[in-house]
């Protein structure tokens, strides 16, 4: 599958975001190592704090059907450059993603980027903290 495949896939489910108070639509698509694929949208609630993005919905879902073995993650919203995950979303690929993962970044202009995690959030809270 390549990056535009996986990027596809995001937009589809971007198209099934639940954004009425902010308009803001995200899609995003994870790749496991087995080539298996789960797609997330972005779901909002009336009160902020209780929404949830994209990304963390497609790596909640994977974990849900015990997938844990994640390759690389894109993500899509219309923004006039790709868009990049939220601080909340970076922590948590950081933790659950290989440190050298592929980040996919898209807009619906065609515009796509690849990074990894490690460049995203350098320095991120993990078990060597305990």
């Amino acid at each position: 599958m390549t990056n535009s495949d996986l990027v596809e896939i995001a937009r589809q489910a971007r198209d099934q975001a639940h954004a009425p108070y902010s308009n803001f639509q995200v899609g995003a698509a994870l790749e496991c190592a087995d080539g298996r694929i789960f797609s997330g949208c972005n779901v909002e609630n009336s009160s902020y704090g209780l929404s949830m993005c994209a990304e963390r919905v497609a790596i909640f879902k994977a974990i849900s059907e015990g997938f844990r073995n994640f390759k690389r993650i894109a993500v899509i919203a219309d923004t006039r450059v790709p868009v990049r995950p939220c601080g909340a979303c970076r922590q948590v690929i950081s933790d659950l993603f290989p440190r050298d993962a592929e980040v996919i970044l898209a807009n619906l202009h065609g515009q796509i980027e690849t990074t990894q995690i490690s460049v995203l959030l350098p320095s991120p809270f993990d078990r060597s903290f305990f």
